[in-house]
């Protein structure tokens, strides 16, 4: 069975679809030609009403546009619909979804070709667009002149080049990139926008071909004022991705070259966990800044045990190991870094009881802090040979 006869299948096993004119589109039929496992189906329905899917127990979720939720399944179906740009954004649309409403003229408000496909019940694949051409020979490529009305099309497509490493952007395409920028419209993206569209950029496996193309088309700057995009940062980031690092830890590669990565992440509405890796990894990297480890087999001759002490305590290494760990696997892209150093300070400063020298603490209680980490400082210099 054929990748598209086994998307077929799907829809004439469920007796809840029989009577409609059910097609998967999307990137489910492109994921299929490629070889690669689909993980969800986009529906369309074709000549149905809203009332016709709720009879037959679908939940309507949409609020622009009608769209339903199996109820089994939970995927969502959407009726075959026409959109007129009538303002400014992604957001500027009205739909119109009457039964009248062609496949294709559904597929053709699309953003790329190769989302512009479709497979119906009889397993054949409708390509109104060349989309199964350009996916065999490596473009990507607009549906239309109406790419130009969202500006969503844009982050959209930046991905796609992050995701699909052998293809490249068709000319026109690049120009109506750049329209979208010069016209503004890529102005009227809310930050929540950009974000989902760059967290899922940052995991493909080649996310700084996102930010190269954005920087390109002029975008960058627009999408994310605060964020300084260098060859440098590309380099980092690639290598990031390489090494398996996640989203969090990408994210501070990502903002590794800029004056303020808070602002970054704030200015794209980042999860609290990537704006703290990425302030934290310009901490621990002015704090190794004087003493690069450009020869790791010396690094325990040019740490005392104070300075250790101190990187460990910024860095709140003890009560957080996972992420110190993490940031010094960060750092390692952007320079050399003597992991197993770290590793065994760490361990080293967890052996010291810091109860037991609380409670035996003779002097003043707000001493007691002074006295733990010169405990733990005596630790590296006994454990370790530190000065």
């Amino acid at each position: 069975m054929n990748a598209l006869e086994h998307l077929a299948q799907c829809i004439r096993e469920d007796a809840l679809l029989q009577g409609l004119q059910c097609y998967i589109v999307g990137g489910a039929v492109r994921d299929s030609l490629l070889g690669a496992t689909v993980t969800d189906k986009d529906w369309v329905v074709v000549g149905a009403t809203p009332q016709a899917l709720i009879q037959r127990g679908f939940l309507p979720v949409g609020v622009d546009f009608p769209v339903f939720l199996h109820p089994h399944t939970k995927e969502e179906f959407a009726l075959a619909r026409t959109e007129r740009k009538q303002g400014r954004g992604y957001r500027g649309f009205v739909f119109y979804t009457g039964t009248e409403v062609r496949l294709e003229e559904d597929l053709a408000r699309r953003d790329l070709t190769i989302n512009a496909m479709a497979v119906g019940r009889d397993g054949h694949l409708v390509d109104p667009f060349s989309g199964q051409r350009d996916l065999e020979q490596g473009w990507l490529r607009h549906v239309g002149a109406a790419f130009v009305e969202d500006p969503v099309r844009l982050l959209r497509l930046a991905r796609f080049r992050a995701r699909f490493v052998d293809f490249e952007v068709a000319e026109q395409t690049c120009a109506y990139a750049r329209a979208l920028v010069e016209s503004g419209e890529v102005d009227a993206l809310v930050p929540e926008r950009i974000w989902q569209e760059v967290s899922r950029g940052l995991s493909e496996d080649a996310p700084a071909r996102m930010f190269e193309f954005l920087a390109q088309v002029g975008a960058l700057a627009r999408v994310c004022p605060p964020l300084h995009w260098t060859a440098e940062v590309s380099d980092w980031l690639t290598r990031g991705a390489a090494r398996g690092l996640d989203e969090a830890q990408r994210f501070a590669l990502l903002t590794s070259a800029s004056a303020e990565p808070a602002a970054v992440g704030q200015a794209m509405r980042a999860p609290r966990a990537c704006i703290d890796y990425a302030v934290h990894l310009q901490r621990l990297r002015r704090l190794l800044a004087d003493k690069q480890d450009t020869d790791e087999t010396a690094c325990d001759e040019r740490w005392t045990a104070a300075q250790t002490w101190q990187v460990l305590q910024t860095l709140d290494a003890l009560r957080r190991p996972e992420r110190f760990v993490a940031l010094l696997q960060v750092l390692s892209c952007l320079q050399a870094v003597d992991l197993d150093f770290w590793a065994r300070a760490s361990a080293v400063v967890k052996t010291v009881d810091a109860g037991a020298i609380a409670r035996a603490h003779q002097g003043a209680p707000e001493d007691i802090p002074h006295a733990i980490a010169h405990a733990r400082q005596q630790a590296l210099v006994e454990q370790m040979g530190l000065a």
